[in-house]
C-alpha cells in the first residue's frame, strides 16, 4: 500500500510539473494575462492619440456639441464601445482646456479598463480621479446615470468640484451626495448625469428608496415621498479593495425606535462593574466577545435580585450583561467611539471618521452610553438592511480603482466577476523604504517614534554606507568632506563623502500614521514635551482636515494622523494654495464652482507668493521629501501606501 501511495504522489508531481511548464511556456510565448490585456488596451491609446488632432481646433462650444453628436449616434443604434475612442479623445481635450490636465496614455488605458467593467490597479499618485472622468463621461452619454463612489464625504465633494469644469464644459451635469443632505438635495444630485458620493450614502439611499411609497415621477405623491436614486446602472469605485473587500460584509441598517425600557441598561452596567474578569466572565478579543461563566451567572443573578436568568421575564439579562461587558472591555473611548456634547459617536474603523447619527444595534450602543454616563437613547429595531457586497452586486456594470488590487484578484473575480488589470505607471516611484522595527513594549515604541520625529525636525541626518546614521548640525561642506557637529557634542566631526550614502537636511515634513485617536494623542503629548510644534488630524479635529492636509507638506511640518487621512489624500510639498484659498472663500460661496475664475486664480497666486510655496516645495524635494512613519503594523501600512504626495516620498 505505501508503494501505491508513492506512485500516486509521483504521478501528481509529474502532472503538476507538466502544468507549470505549460503555463511558463504560454507566458513566454504570449506574455502574462496582464501583459496581454495591456497590449489590447494599448491599441485604444493609439486610436485616441490619432483622434486628438481632430478635436484640438474646435471652439469650446463646438467641443461641447460633441456630447449631443454622441447621444444622437447612440439613438441610431451605435453602442458605447462604438464611440469610445472619440469620446475619450473629447474628454482628454476637455481635461486640457478646463483642468489644465491632459490624460496620460496610461490613464487612457485605465479608463478603458473601467469602461470594460474591470478593476484598474494604479499606484498612488497616478491620477485615479482624472482617470474616472473617461468612463464616467462615456457612460453618462446613455442618460442612465453614473455613480462615482469615494470613501468619505470630503473626497466626494472635493472630486466632484475638482472634475466638474470638465463635465460642465462638455454639457453634462454633476452632483455630490453628502451625509447631511435633505431629500430634495439628494434627488437633485441623483438627477445629474454623474453623481459622486460614498458607499454608505449610496447604500442607505437604496434602502430608503425601498421604504418610500412612490417611484420617481409618480405625481400622485409629493416629491419627498418619491424615490431618489433611480437605476443602478454603472458604478466606479475608488479604493475598491477597501469597499468591496475590507467592508464587503458590513451591514447597512436603517432602524426605528423599539419603545423599550431604557432603565435596564443602567442596571446591567451597575452589575457588570461589580463582576470580576476571569472569575465571573471571559473576554475574547479575537472573537470580539464577552461571556459570563457559570459562577458569573450566579453572581449576576444575586446582584440583579432575581432567582434565575432563565425564567420568564428575566431571559434578557444575559444579553444585557454581555453587552455591558463588551462596552467596558472591548469598546474604548477615543478608539471605537468618542463622547461629544453628551453623545456617544461611533468612529468608523476603516476611515477613522465620526459616524454622526449612526449607532450600534442590539442594545450595544445603549450599553456604551450607560458606561460613559451620558443620556441613554431608546434601542432601535431593524427596518431595512443590506451588506455592501450585496448592494454593489445590484449594479448593471461595476468597475473600480485602487493601488492595491492584485492581492485580492481571486476574490474580486470569484465574488463580483471583476478582472484586475495592473496599469504600468507613467512616473517612476521615488520612495525609500526602511525595514520595519518591532519593539518589546508600547512605551519603547512611542519613544522611538518621538525620537525619529525629533531627529528629522531638529537635525541633519547622514546615513553612512555601512548602514549607521549620525545626526547633528552640518556646519559646512566641501568637495571631499562634510563637517558635522553631533547633537550630543560640540566637537566637529569630519566625515569623508566617500563614506556617505545619503544626507537628509533638517526641515523635512513628517507624517505619522496611527490607528486610533488615542494613539495619535499619545504621540502628540510626547512631542509637546519636546517642544516640537505639530498638527493632529483625527476624528476630533475633522473640521480642520483640509487645512491640516494642506500644510502637511510644508517645510518643518509635523502631522500626526489617523487613517482618516489615508485614502485619497493629496499632500503637496511646499503647501497647497488651493485648499488655503477655499478656506478663505467658503463663507462667501457654496462650492468652489461658484467662485469666479479670475478671483480664484488671483487668490491662489497671492497665497503662493505670500507663503513662498513654490520655493519651499523645491527645497523639500531637495532635502529628501516627506518622511512617513507608520505606527502600528497592518492598518497603518494602508495609510502609507495610499497617501498621495506630489513630489518625493521618503
Amino acid at each position: 500500500m505505501p508503494s501505491l501511495e508513492r506512485i500516486w504522489e509521483l504521478i501528481a508531481f509529474f502532472f503538476s510539473a507538466l502544468l507549470r511548464g505549460f503555463e511558463r511556456g504560454v507566458t513566454s510565448l504570449f506574455g502574462s494575462a496582464n501583459q496581454r490585456a495591456l497590449n489590447r488596451f494599448r491599441q485604444i491609446e493609439d486610436e485616441v492619440l490619432v483622434l486628438e488632432s481632430r478635436y484640438e481646433p474646435l471652439s469650446n462650444e463646438e467641443l461641447k456639441q460633441q456630447t449631443d453628436v454622441f447621444r444622437d449616434r447612440l439613438k441610431t443604434g451605435e453602442t458605447l464601445n462604438d464611440i469610445m475612442f472619440e469620446a475619450f479623445a473629447v474628454c482628454r481635450e476637455a481635461g486640457k482646456r478646463y483642468l489644465n490636465m491632459r490624460h496620460y496614455d496610461c490613464q487612457i488605458t485605465g479608463g478603458a479598463v473601467l469602461h470594460e467593467g474591470s478593476i484598474a490597479e494604479m499606484i498612488t499618485g497616478e491620477g485615479k480621479t482624472l482617470v474616472a472622468t473617461l468612463p464616467a463621461y462615456l457612460n453618462a452619454l446613455s442618460r442612465q446615470g453614473v455613480h462615482v463612489i469615494t470613501v468619505n464625504d470630503y473626497l466626494a465633494r472635493r472630486d466632484m468640484e475638482w472634475m466638474a469644469p470638465l463635465y460642465m464644459g462638455l454639457g453634462l451635469t454633476v452632483g455630490a451626495i453628502q451625509s447631511d443632505m435633505d431629500v430634495h438635495k439628494r434627488q437633485a444630485a441623483y438627477a445629474c448625469d454623474i453623481t459622486y458620493g460614498t458607499n454608505n450614502e449610496f447604500g442607505f439611499d437604496y434602502l430608503r428608496d425601498n421604504m418610500r411609497p412612490a417611484a420617481q415621477g409618480d405625481d400622485r405623491y409629493p416629491k419627498y415621498q418619491q424615490q431618489s436614486q433611480g437605476k443602478l446602472n454603472f458604478a466606479i469605485i475608488d479604493e475598491v479593495d477597501n469597499i468591496l473587500v475590507d467592508e464587503a460584509r458590513t451591514p447597512l441598517i436603517i432602524s426605528g425606535p423599539a419603545h423599550d425600557n431604557i432603565r435596564k441598561y443602567a442596571d446591567a452596567d451597575r452589575i457588570a462593574r461589580q463582576l470580576k474578569k476571569e472569575e465571573h466572565f471571559l473576554v475574547n478579543e479575537k472573537d470580539h466577545s464577552a461571556n459570563l461563566t457559570d459562577e458569573g451567572v450566579r453572581a449576576a443573578e444575586r446582584l440583579a435580585g432575581v432567582e434565575s436568568f432563565y425564567t420568564a421575564g428575566n431571559m434578557e439579562w444575559p444579553h444585557l450583561l454581555d453587552n455591558s461587558l463588551k462596552a467596558h472591555y472591548l469598546y474604548k473611548n477615543d478608539v471605537n467611539y468618542v463622547v461629544k456634547e453628551g453623545r456617544v459617536i461611533i468612529v468608523d474603523e476603516f476611515t477613522g471618521r465620526l459616524m454622526e447619527g449612526r449607532q450600534w444595534s442590539d442594545g450595544l450602543h445603549q450599553a456604551v452610553e450607560a458606561k460613559e454616563g451620558v443620556k441613554i437613547k431608546e434601542e432601535t429595531q431593524t427596518l431595512a438592511t443590506i451588506t455592501l457586497q450585496n448592494f454593489f452586486k445590484l449594479y448593471k456594470k461595476l468597475a473600480g480603482m485602487t493601488g492595491t488590487a492584485m492581492t485580492e484578484a481571486n476574490e474580486f473575480l470569484k465574488i463580483y466577476g471583476l478582472n484586475v488589470v495592473a496599469i504600468e505607471p507613467n512616473r517612476t516611484l521615488h520612495r525609500t523604504e526602511h525595514p520595519d522595527v518591532i519593539y518589546q513594549s508600547e512605551r519603547e515604541k512611542y519613544v522611538a517614534v518621538a525620537d525619529d520625529i525629533e531627529q528629522v525636525y531638529k537635525w541633519d541626518i547622514i546615513t553612512l554606507k555601512n548602514g549607521n546614521e549620525v545626526f547633528g548640525e552640518i556646519s559646512k561642506q566641501n568637495s571631499d568632506s562634510v563637517y558635522l557637529v553631533p547633537h550630543e557634542s560640540k566637537q566637529t566631526e569630519v566625515i569623508p563623502k566617500a563614506e556617505i550614502a545619503s544626507i537628509a537636511e533638517r526641515g523635512r515634513p513628517v507624517l505619522v500614521g496611527t490607528v486610533s485617536i488615542e494613539k495619535s494623542e499619545r504621540i502628540a503629548s510626547l512631542l509637546e514635551q519636546r517642544g516640537i510644534p505639530h498638527e493632529v488630524l483625527n476624528a476630533k479635529h475633522h473640521k480642520r482636515e483640509a487645512e491640516i492636509v494642506a500644510q502637511a507638506g510644508r517645510l518643518g511640518a509635523v502631522t500626526i494622523a489617523t487613517n482618516m487621512a489615508g485614502r485619497g489624500t493629496d499632500i503637496v510639498l511646499g503647501g497647497n494654495p488651493e485648499t488655503m484659498a477655499w478656506a478663505r472663500l467658503q463663507d462667501r460661496y457654496e462650492t468652489r464652482l461658484d467662485v469666479p475664475h479670475e478671483e480664484w486664480t488671483s487668490l491662489i497666486g497671492e497665497i503662493q507668493e505670500a507663503e513662498n510655496m513654490v520655493a519651499d516645495g523645491e527645497q523639500v524635494k531637495k532635502i529628501g521629501g516627506l518622511h512617513v512613519i507608520g505606527k502600528g503594523f497592518r492598518r497603518v501600512i494602508t495609510v502609507q501606501e495610499n497617501v498621495q504626495v506630489i513630489g518625493n516620498l521618503v
